[in-house]
């Protein structure tokens, strides 16, 4: 998934995907998948759909939902407290510790 928000171009497919979580199967409508990305410019952002009954539904009509998307922009803070949050420990330190690193890379021009 692609989009532009505030100017910036946010894609799943160039990303890097940090970690995933998620409740049921597709075609559920309670469905919902959220994914952690990371951008090569260290900026993170998260991606999420579900189905009609899940935070993710779009109104179509009168009493009317259908499945839906975003992709939302996160702070480095917000990144870190929803790794903490839907990643095991070892994921998380593993995982997230190595982001870090990175991201100190390119702050300091390594």
């Amino acid at each position: 998934m692609k989009k532009i928000i505030n100017g910036k171009r946010y894609d799943t497919d160039t990303a890097r995907l940090i970690g995933s979580t998620g409740y049921s199967y597709a075609g559920n409508f309670k469905y919902w998948l959220e994914e952690l990305y990371l951008k090569k410019t260290g900026e993170f952002f998260l991606y999420g759909e579900g189905g009609s009954g899940s935070k993710y539904a779009r109104r179509t009509g009168q009493n009317e939902c259908s499945g839906g998307w975003e992709i939302r922009p996160l702070s480095p803070e917000e990144a870190r407290k929803w790794a903490e949050e839907h990643l095991n420990a070892d994921k998380y330190e593993r995982v997230y510790k190595e982001v870090l690193n990175e991201c100190n890379e390119q702050r300091d021009g390594s």
